[in-house]
């Protein structure tokens, strides 16, 4: 695929690109048609592969839930700011949260189990492609946001976030919080700190997250999607704007 894949862009479609994909990784359930047993039990699955959930807002029409005027992420954050030990993988606890706030969407808090890889859709579909392609094992992957010009495509690997040795863990550009996303157009890296919308979950504008690859697949390490997804990030956010440094950024030095 190569670089021939890049120079293509401005005549290949998403359709096209997806159309390479198996049937399977395009059939999966939106959001807003699975009924509320369905939904509860995808969350309770991802509880159960060790994902940490905490309550989050929902959209009402194009607008947020919260209170917050002008929510810069409306129905993509938190319900508390306790959110990091709210989060739990408690299956009781989840269940009463369902009930309980029945439109809410839940996160998952990144670096305690898990990370998220989160690069731009159409890199994500080209690095997917690639990666079962060359037998590596990918892991789960979840689609943020339909067909829009924002869409990503979520890669959840094993963490790094809380390394044995304190010492190892670096600073990296890569680092991302939802409330800093517009500085990282191209690849982020959710760890420590961090978190993202768990499927099935939905957005303003009739938008959703929802699973491209289930949880029944294992959690790989990172750095093992992190040269594909980088070079694919490249290509696409690159292309934009060659002088862009920060859209495809390495792990800093100590």
């Amino acid at each position: 695929m190569g670089a021939d894949f890049g120079r293509n862009r401005g005549t290949e479609s998403r359709q096209t690109l997806e159309s390479r994909l198996p049937q399977w990784l395009r059939r999966r359930p939106k959001a807003a048609d699975a009924p509320e047993a369905g939904r509860e039990a995808l969350l309770l699955a991802a509880a159960a592969a060790g994902l940490p959930l905490a309550p989050a807002a929902h959209p009402v029409g194009y607008r947020c839930s919260c209170d917050r005027v002008g929510c810069p992420t409306p129905a993509r954050h938190p319900i508390s700011f306790a959110w990091q030990t709210q989060s739990t993988t408690d299956r009781a606890q989840i269940t009463r949260w369902v009930e309980g706030q029945p439109q809410a969407n839940f996160i998952t808090a990144t670096g305690m189990v898990h990370d998220v890889l989160d690069v731009p859709l159409e890199a994500g579909l080209s690095a997917l492609e690639r990666l079962i392609e060359a037998g590596v094992e990918v892991g789960p992957v979840a689609e943020f946001g339909g067909s829009t010009s924002d869409a990503r495509l979520l890669f959840f690997t094993a963490t790094r976030g809380t390394p044995d040795d304190e010492d190892e863990w670096w600073p990296c550009e890569l680092d991302c919080h939802p409330e800093t996303m517009d500085e990282h157009p191209g690849l982020r890296w959710h760890c420590r700190g961090s978190y993202v919308l768990v499927p099935p979950a939905q957005l303003p504008g009739e938008r959703e997250v929802s699973w491209v690859r289930g949880l029944e697949h294992p959690l790989p390490d990172p750095l093992t999607l992190l040269e594909t997804l980088t070079d694919a990030c490249a290509r696409y956010v690159g292309e934009d704007d060659p002088d862009d440094h920060h859209a495809v950024a390495w792990p800093l030095g100590r």
